[in-house]
């Protein structure tokens, strides 16, 4: 994933090297870390990996129909959830990061992948997503841009569940 961003301590940075590959398709990748299917991902987990005493080598990816609930027993041993936006004009992975983070407790990298475009990056952020593999058609240094868009935000979010007029400090 060439076009990879992801928020740091410093600010949003596009990722030079990313080892991970997605894999959704069935065909094995030669080597490397993979991103898989949900269902393909479950098939690979021994039971060793249910009980965390093995971390898993794979990640997973959510398709828009997978339950985020799915991988709750799991969150122990997963190195990265990666959620699929099939187009821009599909929502429900804004949904299911959501659920990760707030509800399932998910802590480590929430990666969206596929119909990935600047416009999206704030609104998914706010949702609890980190890293962003913006399409390969288009720019992450332009699509860096785009996660600064939006300065106040008014509703709760994943990143800050309070809203603005709880936020805000009486004067009187």
């Amino acid at each position: 994933m060439n076009n990879l961003i992801r928020l740091t301590e410093h600010g949003p940075e596009r990722v030079n090297e990313d080892l991970w590959t997605l894999a959704l398709t069935g065909e094995e990748p030669a080597d490397g870390p993979r991103i898989l299917s949900l269902d393909a991902w479950l098939q690979r987990q021994p039971e060793a990996v249910l009980s965390g005493q093995e971390p898993s080598a794979d990640a997973v990816c959510l398709q828009p129909d997978d339950e985020a609930e799915r991988l709750q027993p799991y969150l122990a041993v997963l190195p990265l959830i990666a959620v699929l936006f099939p187009s821009f004009r599909d929502g429900r992975g804004y949904s299911q990061a959501y659920l990760l983070r707030t509800r399932i407790g998910w802590t480590g990298e929430l990666r969206a992948v596929g119909d990935v475009l600047r416009d999206q990056l704030s609104h998914m952020r706010q949702c609890g997503f980190d890293a962003f593999a913006v399409r390969e058609d288009k720019s992450a240094e332009d699509a860096i841009k785009g996660l600064s868009g939006m300065s106040v935000l008014y509703g709760r979010s994943a990143i800050e569940p309070r809203p603005l007029f709880r936020r805000r400090t009486s004067t009187c």
